[in-house]
């Protein structure tokens, strides 16, 4: 690769003051970059200027221009900023003696809620997650935490918000007031809902196709393909997305003839459904490591043994079909149905899609190239790139060998630019 010529960087360069675009410039070196496009550079040097990136490349190859900050992270290897597909940022449990989370959900207020939720936020940067996708709040709480964060309000992942998920009357999915703005029943309710959403300003439309969660992990179907159809014409129609929850495999499969752009959770997914999916592209977010999220804190949560036996039946299964749909070349993308103190674990997943046949490389590619792909983010999301947003995380490992690196050793996160998360610098030792 030839140096960075002079043209080059005089473009960079020249545009309003030299001096104020200098300041904005970053060099950060790695000792490798995985950009996430099929390349691993060594003694790497990534440019960033104000939120993008402009060049990557080997140190030998990558000039860079006098006055820029250079951040020397070469003790670690560069990856791509992270994608959650699946989380409830809004779901926070202050842990009060006494409460649990689920029965606390709803009873501090939206405003309260927000403002301590950033404390989710925070802790799902950390883990190198800088862009979510946010399947169901209520009381218009995600937007808030959405327009935090892009104000730098909050420090947090840019979230991709859906506002209320669609729900059925029966629907244990309720949270606040009764009938809440999620709720709808028939064509004609769902598609009036799916478009109050859209008009408050939900990024994608989320729909309760199914029962399950928490500790129930039933699967019953609960709105007809008509419904599904609905709503899914509704959000495309809209330029929007759909992500369809069922935990069992009727959901799931009139989901896919819907016309779902993901499907979450679902167990026993038939093989010409997977078959559908591979063919049409439609994403399944699996979210294996949920329901063991729940098994490891059912202290917290007050479940007992049988529902601990439950979840266990329900987590084999879901990886069994996990397995079925990675062979059956159904795109996979890292989701962690984070809630409450699920943040900080946000990427954990990514070990079960290796468990499950995927290499390192390929589970990386769910949280990147694939989670950008189901946001219609390609072009800004997802690789280390010229012309990308600088949202670049270090980790200390190779995670081309070891998805463990990028699970349990990611030590400074830039998101567009700024640095949300450091962890380089050792701790002082404590005064004696």
């Amino acid at each position: 690769m030839p140096k960075i010529c002079s043209l080059l960087l005089l473009a960079l360069f020249s545009v309003g003051s030299p001096v104020v675009l200098r300041a904005q410039v970053k060099a950060l070196r790695f000792g490798k970059v995985v950009d996430g496009r099929g390349k691993v550079f060594t003694d790497a040097v990534v440019l960033v200027r104000a939120d993008r990136i402009v060049a990557v490349g080997a140190a030998k190859d990558v000039a860079i221009p006098a006055g820029a900050e250079t951040i020397d992270l070469r003790a670690y290897t560069a990856i791509p900023g992270l994608i959650d597909a699946h989380t409830h940022m809004s779901f926070y449990w202050d842990k009060a003696p006494g409460t649990t989370p689920w029965a606390q959900l709803g009873t501090l207020g939206p405003a309260v809620t927000v403002f301590l939720a950033q404390e989710n936020a925070r802790k799902a940067l950390a883990t190198g997650v800088t862009t979510v996708r946010d399947l169901g709040s209520f009381d218009n709480m995600d937007f808030a935490l959405r327009e935090l964060i892009n104000r730098g309000a909050m420090v947090g992942p840019r979230m991709f918000v859906a506002g209320n998920g669609l729900h059925i009357s029966s629907s244990p999915y309720k949270v606040g007031a009764i009938p809440d703005a999620g709720q709808c029943d028939g064509v004609e309710a769902v598609q009036r809902v799916a478009r109050q959403q859209i008009a408050a300003g939900a990024d994608w439309i989320k729909m309760y196709g199914s029962t399950g969660s928490d500790k129930d992990v039933t699967g019953f179907q609960t709105f007809t393909y008509e419904e599904m159809k609905a709503a899914a014409d509704v959000a495309h129609f809209a330029g929007k997305r759909i992500a369809i929850h069922s935990y069992g495999p009727a959901g799931a499969r009139d989901a896919v003839r819907a016309g779902t752009n993901t499907v979450e959770h679902a167990i026993d997914i038939d093989e010409p459904t997977l078959a559908i999916m591979a063919k049409k592209g439609i994403i399944y977010v699996p979210t294996v490591e949920h329901n063991k999220y729940y098994i490891a804190h059912r202290t917290e949560f007050g479940y007992d043994t049988a529902v601990v036996s439950a979840l266990n039946g329900y987590v084999a299964q879901n990886f069994e079909t996990l397995k079925r749909a990675i062979k059956a070349k159904v795109k996979i993308a890292m989701g962690s149905d984070a809630v409450f103190t699920g943040f900080g674990e946000n990427t954990r997943e990514l070990a079960w899609f290796v468990k499950a046949g995927m290499t390192p490389t390929q589970a990386l590619q769910t949280a990147t190239t694939t989670g950008a792909e189901m946001l219609g983010q390609e072009k800004n999301l997802g690789a280390i790139a010229p012309g990308y947003l600088a949202d670049v995380v270090a980790v200390a490992g190779d995670p081309t060998t070891d998805i463990n690196v990028v699970i349990d050793h990611v030590k400074w996160v830039m998101k567009a630019g700024q640095i949300g998360f450091d962890d380089t610098h050792p701790a002082a030792p404590a005064p004696r």
